[in-house]
């Protein structure tokens, strides 16, 4: 029995994974699992990847590519979920901010340098226009952190997943205001390089598993009431969600995209013509 060590965000994303390992479906390949949550996102899961406090994440696209051009000995081996991510634009509940153009020059909190709530927040600064030399951040470690920051003014706006953050916005712990969705697949699985030279065949067999129980899930004539309970969120909120939700049902690597996230974080000036070069060697196991 060979075991691994996995990450991902505790988010509606990743129910296949649990329901695979619940289930007992690796088992059955000869795979013990152990699955944690990262409530610190894709920069919690990437400090983990270096360590070795994990072998395999489930992390946004942007920041593993980011992370493995500059140095990062990790491989992406597949897409996990094909659709955009949608991150919703949050401000504190009672502020006077009503559009994104008034967040120029303010502070942004982010759950980690390297984190999707950081790039995205460059994504749309370049969308508005905006000098991207003058962002300023405030490392804030989790949702938790960034709803906290809101709510001390120690940030004026912050970027989470939409549907995660609804709760909270009903709660009037945030405001929305706006959202930027990503440009490319949002969700990836990579694997620490050292692992996958003794385990690639096998891994990519669970990956596939884990895409059929994804598939499978989708459809459910029941998921949508089946997510909604298991993450506490609204039953029309998750309808809507699941309908714009695809995982990667045929276990594609969708390179293009990936070459669209690289080509971004260079025109962002998140990575230099030399971390660029060679991309797919460095990438791609």
């Amino acid at each position: 029995m060979k075991r691994f060590k996995i990450g991902g965000v505790p988010e509606h994303f990743n129910l296949p994974w649990k329901l695979a390992i619940e289930e007992r479906k690796l088992v059955d390949l000869g795979v013990e699992l152990h699955w944690s949550d990262m409530t610190g996102g894709t920069g919690q899961m990437i400090k983990g990847l270096q360590t070795g406090t994990l072998d395999i994440a489930v992390l946004l696209t942007e920041g593993i590519t980011k992370s493995i051009l500059q140095g990062l000995d990790a491989k992406i081996v597949t897409v996990f979920v094909t659709t955009p991510l949608r991150w919703g634009i949050h401000v504190p509940y009672n502020s006077d901010i009503q559009t994104v153009k008034q967040l120029e020059n303010q502070t942004f909190a982010i759950s980690r340098e390297g984190s999707g709530s950081h790039l995205m927040t460059y994504v749309r600064a370049k969308q508005e226009g905006w000098n991207l030399k003058d962002l300023k951040f405030n490392v804030v470690g989790d949702v938790y952190g960034g709803l906290w920051a809101l709510e001390n003014n120690q940030a004026q706006a912050f970027l989470w997943e939409k549907y995660t953050t609804f709760p909270f916005t009903e709660q009037k712990k945030c405001r929305y205001i706006d959202e930027v969705v990503t440009p490319w697949p949002c969700f990836v699985i990579a694997v620490r390089s050292e692992l996958l030279k003794e385990n690639e065949v096998l891994l990519k067999t669970v990956f596939e598993s884990v895409n059929q129980e994804a598939k499978a899930l989708k459809e459910n004539p029941n998921a949508a009431e089946i997510i909604a309970w298991r993450y506490n969120l609204k039953l029309e909120q998750t309808k809507s969600w699941l309908s714009e939700t695809d995982w990667n049902y045929d276990n594609s690597l969708m390179k293009d995209s990936i070459e669209n996230v690289v080509n971004t974080l260079e025109s962002l000036e998140l990575i230099s013509a030399d971390e660029k070069e060679n991309w797919e060697q460095k990438v791609f196991y």
